[in-house]
């Protein structure tokens, strides 16, 4: 689970580096910074293209095997960034590195099922779902100070070397999963008409969708509140460090009360972007707020994770490949959505349109009970009646 947890770092890490060292690119490689922006941009793009077909053409292959070709995927690609010449191979060289990203996230999960007891899966995911807020909170940083000391390529090339180091580990120490020969092929169309995966497919994305509506004018809206020059810089730590506590709350409760533990967790991530923009001038208020937002985010890409995998039933990894697909498209809408609301309203009024997703995801999770988000053990023991104990008969003469 640890080696699987430093692949997600290794691919947040890559997917989020170019967006620290735009202006070093930028003159590194003689374009203007929003065409050195494109190489994010088409990162994301191709993910959303690729990720259904290419995980169905390469189904057969065995998932130890794909894994680690994929990681080592992840460490061609960034050195081909790192020499790249010209910016056409850099661009040839990121839409590699999304297309691995996108068979990544298809195939890590359903590995882990395989791997781990089932009573046990919520908390492996959440271990590796880490990989996600460290990459965030750490790799993405690290990354981008590296870049300002090295230069942009000295990043690209340091992150290759871990990439390569990291395809060893995983070689060796990843357990062997042959994909079972009776096994159903991945078919999306069967996937989506299995009960409970198109609501866990729409309410997720709308989540990411918020947060990323929310976090790409998180700038603006900290200017425009009055905060300190620092304000930023510390907010972008403490959304991605209190990832790791909602990461760490969602392993603890994904496997016994997953339903509640989201309704709840949805609720609080609307209210605190609701609030934020009353939070305007005292900023240890926004910074609790924050810390709400960022671990409602870690924790509920715990729950959606496993309610995916669970309504897909054996048609998983192709349901897990369209959530990975919607939420890709819930990244590029969100920041859309955010840039509208920012020319309507102003920075205020981002917080306020970012929580009307949030609060349409909990309706969907609200109505879809029974097979999308359905109840955990530890939910149904205090809502069942408990058994009334029948009185022994007296005994009369010793008889009863």
């Amino acid at each position: 689970m640890v080696v699987l947890a430093t692949i997600a770092f290794t691919a947040i890490t890559t997917e989020l580096l170019p967006s620290g060292l735009l202006p070093q690119i930028s003159a590194g490689l003689n374009v203007s910074e929003p065409v050195a922006g494109y190489l994010a941009a088409a990162y994301a793009a191709v993910i959303v293209v690729t990720v259904v077909p290419a995980a169905r053409l390469l189904g057969k292959i065995p998932r130890h095997a794909l894994l680690v070709g994929l990681v080592l995927t992840f460490a061609a690609s960034n050195a081909m960034v790192g020499l790249a010449p010209d910016f056409t191979s850099a661009m040839i060289a990121r839409l590699v590195g999304g297309l691995a990203h996108g068979l990544l996230w298809t195939t890590m999960a359903p590995f882990v099922t395989r791997v781990v007891p089932a009573d046990k899966v919520g908390k492996a995911l959440a271990i590796v779902f880490s990989g996600n807020s460290l990459g965030l909170a750490i790799g993405a940083p690290v990354g981008t100070a590296l870049g300002g000391f090295l230069g942009w390529r000295a990043a690209f090339m340091v992150l290759a070397g871990f990439g390569l180091v990291l395809t060893v580990l995983a070689f060796f120490l990843l357990p062997r999963v042959q994909r079972i020969s009776d096994a159903v092929r991945p078919s999306l169309r069967k996937a989506i008409a299995q009960p409970g995966v198109k609501p866990v497919a729409i309410a997720w994305p709308l989540l990411v969708l918020a947060h990323f509506a929310l976090f790409t004018y998180i700038a603006p809206f900290i200017r425009d509140a009055g905060f300190p020059d620092y304000a930023i810089s510390l907010s972008l730590t403490v959304l991605g460090g209190s990832g790791l506590l909602g990461i760490w709350i969602a392993g603890l409760t994904v496997d016994s009360r997953p339903r509640r533990s989201l309704l709840v967790t949805t609720a609080a991530i609307a209210l605190s972007m609701f609030f934020l923009p009353l939070a305007v001038g005292n900023f240890a208020v926004a910074l609790v707020l924050m810390t709400v937002w960022g671990a409602g985010l870690g924790a509920i890409g715990i729950y959606n994770q496993s309610a995916i995998l669970r309504a897909g039933g054996e048609y998983q990894e192709a349901a897990n490949g369209l959530t990975v697909l919607t939420i890709q498209l819930g990244i590029t809408v969100g920041a859309l959505y955010g840039s509208a609301a920012l020319v309507v309203g102003g920075p205020m009024l981002v917080p306020v349109a970012a929580a009307l997703p949030v609060v349409a995801a909990w309706i969907i999770t609200l109505a879809n009970k029974k097979h999308a988000y359905p109840q955990g053990p530890r939910e149904r023991v205090w809502l069942e009646p408990r058994p009334v104990a029948t009185p022994a008969p007296e005994k009369v003469g010793g008889r009863s």
